[in-house]
């Protein structure tokens, strides 16, 4: 396949966590210029440029608080102002603040909209300008194989999860006349700083739900990213491709 993604210029939200910064290197790999965004974590943010700068790739870091307008705006006018263009554009910033139904606060449910949620479609929304000039315009969606199957004591990751994956098909079918391609990524469970905490029991347990035994690798989210920003994907809308090792099938 043809996967090469030269001189395209990517932003990818939460970029200084696990998943954020395997597909900033896939992506990195393939020849993209990429804006490296995050909201708190400079320490890995900076780490991760550094890193990459000294491997001669052209990355960028932007630090916005992208729940709103003015943060959205921050980044594609970082990636304007030092790329000249945009082409790609993932959605990947998320949180968690778990809590039974019953019992969870406002605060939760609001913050939780808003991060994972509200965030890509304020991004989207600052990023399209710029995207309708490309003939390469992708907007990629991180939700969860949660945003399909729901899951106890996540009523607000799994709401936001699940609008994500309406406002893919909705962006998708509004922005098809311009050949910007939407899509969504639904990951299922993956080695990172949050999994890395399960006890050997719970991870027993998980493996006996997933077909393929194992939880995923981060780069098995990023190769499928790097994917659907290619011109491999270019009659690809709309969709969620589940990358869960069987478990929602």
């Amino acid at each position: 396949m043809n996967t090469s993604l030269q001189d395209r210029v990517a932003i990818v939200t939460g970029a200084s966590g696990g998943i954020g910064r395997a597909i900033v290197e896939e992506l990195v790999r393939a020849n993209a210029r990429v804006v490296i965004a995050y909201s708190s974590n400079e320490v890995r943010a900076l780490e991760l440029a550094s890193y990459l700068t000294e491997q001669g790739a052209q990355v960028v870091t932007a630090k916005a608080d992208i729940s709103t307008s003015e943060g959205a705006k921050t980044l594609v006018d970082t990636a304007v102002k030092y790329f000249n263009r945009l082409d790609i554009l993932v959605n990947n910033a998320g949180i968690t603040r778990d809590g039974l139904f019953l019992r969870m606060k406002e605060a939760d449910w609001d913050t939780v909209l808003s991060v994972n949620l509200k965030s890509a479609f304020l991004c989207t929304q600052a990023a399209s300008r710029h995207l309708l000039r490309s003939p390469h315009g992708r907007v990629i969606n991180m939700t969860s194989i949660v945003g399909l199957t729901g899951n106890i004591g996540q009523a607000n990751y799994v709401a936001a999860k699940a609008g994500l994956i309406g406002l893919t098909k909705t962006l998708a079918r509004e922005l098809a006349s311009r050949s910007i391609t939407v899509n969504a990524i639904a990951p299922g469970y993956i080695e990172t700083d949050m999994t890395a905490g399960l006890s050997p029991d719970i991870r027993t347990k998980l493996f006996e739900q997933i077909p393929l035994q194992r939880l995923g690798q981060t780069k098995d989210v990023a190769t499928v990213v790097r994917f659907l920003a290619s011109d491999d994907a270019s009659y690809i809308t709309g969709q969620v491709l589940q990358v869960d090792g069987g478990l929602a099938m």
